[in-house]
């Protein structure tokens, strides 16, 4: 099932209320789509990060046991 979910692609809106409200009124959206992808981007890295701690914990328990 996580297979499948994380292979899906859905469009996610990542701006809280405020900040899309601030935005869309203006009717700029080339500027909202910029800060919608710097939000994503801001999300991404501390997930980033924990999966190549975990990865290096796995590599380390790895090589400790052969």
């Amino acid at each position: 099932m996580f297979l499948l979910l994380s292979l899906s692609s859905v469009s996610v809106n990542a701006q809280c209320a405020m900040c899309r409200a601030a935005l869309t009124s203006e009717g700029d959206t080339v500027k909202a789509e910029a800060i919608n992808d710097g939000i994503v981007y801001l999300m991404v890295i501390p997930y980033i990060l924990v999966a190549g701690i975990g990865f290096a914990v796995y590599r380390m328990k790895k090589n400790k046991a052969s």
